[in-house]
């Protein structure tokens, strides 16, 4: 059986824009109700406030120090990195870039709720991990995406041989 690249490209749309929708399924809903999401009584509160307590080492010191008294700013920053991966994702617009930003949104919600073990591959934020990590290394863009017009086409035209009717010059060597 021959997988044929029209096969693969639809394969990787697909999959890019399952990534996206996912993205955005989970960061549209923190601007339309930001009262359920936003510090001090949302769930960007709570959650931090629970992975302090699991956490342990220098993510603990992290949340602790950093994100704790910063939280409105990593709440904001939280909605709008999910909203702007899933953009990223479906309009196949810098989807390698998104797939990191993507990467990176999972591994912390894996640290937060302390699944960085085999276990946590089979969480939602592992199949988000997953997902994003698969539209960053594979050219996920370039099919139906705006990264096929950015990048550049290998020049295609066939190369013709010239020949020269006069003799080349043997190399001399360089007298003392």
């Amino acid at each position: 059986m021959t997988v044929t690249r029209p096969a693969i490209s639809g394969w990787l749309l697909l999959f890019r824009l399952y990534a996206g929708a996912f993205w955005l399924v989970h960061g549209i809903p923190k601007f339309l109700n930001p009262s359920m999401f936003m510090p001090p009584n949302g769930y960007m509160g709570q959650m931090i406030a629970r992975a302090t307590q699991t956490s342990t080492g220098f993510y603990h010191d992290f949340l602790l120090h950093t994100v704790t008294p910063n939280i409105g700013l990593f709440a904001e920053l939280v909605r709008l990195g999910e909203v702007l991966t899933g953009i990223s994702l479906l309009l196949g617009f810098l989807t390698p870039l998104g797939g990191l930003a993507g990467c990176f949104l999972a591994l912390n919600y894996l640290a937060a709720a302390g699944e960085f073990h085999w276990s946590g591959i089979g969480t939602i934020n592992g199949v988000a991990f997953a997902l994003s990590f698969f539209c960053m290394v594979l050219p996920a863009g370039r099919f139906a995406g705006i990264d096929s017009l950015l990048v550049r086409r290998p020049n295609t035209r066939a190369v013709q041989a010239e020949f020269v009717d006069e003799p080349i010059a043997a190399p001399r060597a360089p007298r003392d």
